[in-house]
């Protein structure tokens, strides 16, 4: 075990429990203490069966977590337990992965757009890989950190109907200038990144940006860098209701890179999968604080709002979302039939500009009454908060004896007794689609991209 991760860090639950079960439990309780704070639950489980079908799906790519995705300690602590690497956009979020004793070598400075002081604090803390796609991004690193390791970010989406000013990346067509201006300011590029980002895409779009960045590596290699590493970025669905499956997108993938960058051919892969860890690990619960009913005949209105204390806003947006807006459901001690309305949410109380979702069919509620929002691991925990800043709701994380069990396997180290490995080994009726990988040493750990 690498020490990140222990029993005390997490709530030991049998195996077939789900997060709303542990919600609605935590519910009576603080119904009975009348405390009305919002609050997460997390299956960490949930994502170690992630981590393991990513491992299993693309066996070439090794993950980055991004850090804006979710900051909270429990799944930095459990990924880096599992031997991930942390995708970083700012000096918040190195200080919070480094903080936790994660070598700057596992460290992926993602952001194309980076501002002075951070880029300092990165040289000063030994984080080298880092991207850029313009000449003032190149010119600000090879001020102020001499001995960064760069990645060329190439736009992902090239389409006539892309908007330049909306998306980051070089155009095919001004990779080579950006490599000799690179060369001209002895900065060191090793790769080619690129990010499709939470967009609804169809999975030829990953063979299309692995196509491209292939004749970006043919020109960083013609100047005489030494490439070897590329970043196929994110865009991974984090549940099995979207459009595109995940293993539709992986077996596209792993079609491009054995075309592209066939096995063998010296070059690294990595790849940053963010709502595909953590979108359904987290549930949330809100309570209702105030409420306002608005008249059916007022125009532009067919019903009421309800206003209660929502999901925490972080102080950077999350990217365009594919996802439906949150739905909640309503839980009481009883649960006794009531009419519906169509309802809005907003809130925290003082932000009521913050609407949640709009067009809900929710039953009449009451001052006091709780809400259940599933599926909210992603982009709803800011990593400023857990660094001094806005307070967030309490996080009670939970995983079942099989699961930490399997994360002990992943480490190399056996389970305790010959039952313990025979209830590992064995299929689950839970759902563990691995349960055959549980049984091996992973094909790698990721050791470091430097």
């Amino acid at each position: 075990m690498n020490g990140y991760l222990n029993e005390s860090s997490f709530m030991m639950v049998e195996e077939g429990f789900t997060t709303r079960h542990l919600l609605e439990n935590l519910l009576v309780e603080l119904c009975q203490a009348s405390d009305q704070q919002a609050f997460f639950v997390a299956d960490l489980g949930d994502v170690v069966k992630k981590h393991l079908h990513f491992l299993k799906a693309l066996p070439r790519v090794k993950p980055y977590f991004p850090v804006k995705c979710n900051g909270s300690e429990g799944v930095i602590r459990l990924l880096a337990e599992l031997g991930a690497g942390f995708a970083c956009t700012n000096k918040a979020e190195i200080a919070c992965v480094q903080s936790i004793g994660i070598p700057a070598g596992k460290i992926f400075y993602s952001s194309p757009c980076k501002q002075v002081a951070h880029i300092r604090y990165a040289a000063n803390h030994g984080v080298q890989l880092m991207t850029f796609d313009n000449e003032v991004e190149l010119s600000k690193v090879a001020r102020s950190h001499p001995h960064a390791r760069m990645l060329l970010a190439v736009a992902a989406d090239s389409s006539p109907a892309a908007h330049p000013s909306m998306t980051f990346g070089a155009t095919l067509k001004s990779c080579r200038h950006l490599l000799e201006t690179a060369k001209e300011q002895a900065v060191e590029v090793v790769g080619i990144s690129f990010h499709l980002g939470s967009r609804v895409l169809e999975p030829e779009a990953f063979a299309q940006s692995v196509a491209a960045a292939q004749l970006a590596f043919e020109m960083g290699r013609e100047l005489g860098y030494r490439m070897h590493l590329l970043d196929i970025g994110g865009g991974f669905p984090g549940t099995e209701d979207t459009r595109t499956r995940f293993e539709e997108i992986a077996a596209v993938i792993n079609s491009a890179l054995d075309l592209y960058f066939p096995d063998g051919c010296g070059v690294e892969i990595v790849a940053r999968p963010g709502r595909y860890y953590v979108t359904s690990a987290f549930a949330f619960a809100a309570s209702i604080t105030a409420m306002e009913e608005v008249p059916a005949e007022q125009p532009g209105s067919d019903g009421r709002w309800d206003g209660g204390t929502g999901p925490p806003v972080g102080p950077s947006p999350p990217e365009p979302s594919p996802c439906s807006p949150p739905r909640g459901r309503v839980w009481r001690q009883e649960e006794p039939h009531h009419p519906s309305h169509s309802s809005s949410l907003r809130g925290p109380p003082g932000h009521a500009e913050d609407l949640i979702a709009d067009g809900l069919e929710l039953p009449e509620l009451q001052v006091g009454d709780w809400l259940i929002f599933e599926d909210m691991g992603a982009y709803t925990i800011a990593t400023s908060s857990l660094l001094g800043g806005c307070p967030q709701p309490q996080i009670t994380y939970a995983m079942s004896r099989v699961a930490w069990k399997a994360v002990q396997l992943f480490q190399g180290k056996p389970p305790q007794t010959e039952d313990d490995r025979e209830s590992v080994c064995a299929p689950l009726s839970c759902g563990w689609e691995m349960a055959e990988t549980l049984c091996v040493t992973p094909v790698f750990a990721p050791a470091g991209i430097i």
